[in-house]
């Protein structure tokens, strides 16, 4: 599954290079505040974790259909840990705690509308997006590792100064929100079938950063 995202990233980023007029590369960077995330049945079902703060990397393709109008392709990156107490009746005597390791990918289509004075070096901008989460966790207490892909959208708003030209740099606030992402199957399934919690918990992911853009005709 990984692999046919990843192709078809690469398909959309070749044609969209190779048919528009007015392209745009951005290279984003970011800090990336923690969400906690958890569900309770009861007392003998529950989980309790958060996704720690940490670095998003990642880099976008913007096609300028209009002046003051992008579309823009995004991949965004996060490494990260998800310490967690958990416990589920049929699986567990007692509760448990692993800190889980978490690679986040948000692959993303959006649209970025701007705000510019003429003559003015300051461009504002804010931007929507939807798309998917693929996201990998594994458990270092026995080895176990699992998979999901999930719908996701994002929000942001910020600035760009312009250097010049064809260089400019972004500074941003973004919202990226991964729906019914965390808990459940996701990491319970690895120590056994059927038994154990079946519920998500959607996350959020606020980060503030920037990076550079380029103009490429």
């Amino acid at each position: 599954m990984k692999k046919f995202y990843l192709s078809l990233v690469a398909l959309l980023v070749f044609t969209s290079l190779s048919q528009a007029q007015n392209i745009r590369l951005n290279l984003y960077g970011a800090y990336s505040f923690a969400d906690r995330f958890d569900s309770y049945y009861d007392y003998n079902d529950y989980y309790d974790g958060k996704i720690k703060d940490g670095f998003q990397w990642g880099a976008g393709v913007e096609y300028m259909s209009r002046p003051n109008t992008g579309i823009e392709l995004i991949y965004i990156r996060q490494d990260t840990d998800a310490p967690t107490y958990y416990l589920a009746d049929g699986y567990f005597a007692n509760e448990r705690f692993t800190i889980f390791e978490l690679g986040i990918n948000y692959i993303m289509l959006g649209a970025n509308q701007y705000f510019k004075t003429s003559g003015a070096p300051i461009e504002g901008f804010i931007g929507v997006s939807g798309g998917t989460m693929i996201a990998n966790i594994d458990n270092p207490d026995n080895g176990n590792s699992e998979g999901t892909t999930k719908f996701a959208w994002g929000a942001k708003l910020g600035g760009t100064y312009w250097l010049s030209p064809n260089l400019g740099i972004k500074a941003q606030a973004q919202l990226l929100s991964a729906v019914q992402a965390m808990g459940g199957g996701f990491y319970f399934s690895g120590y056994g079938p059927s038994a154990g919690l079946s519920s998500y918990s959607t996350i959020y992911q606020f980060s503030l950063g920037g990076g550079l853009v380029f103009k490429i005709y």
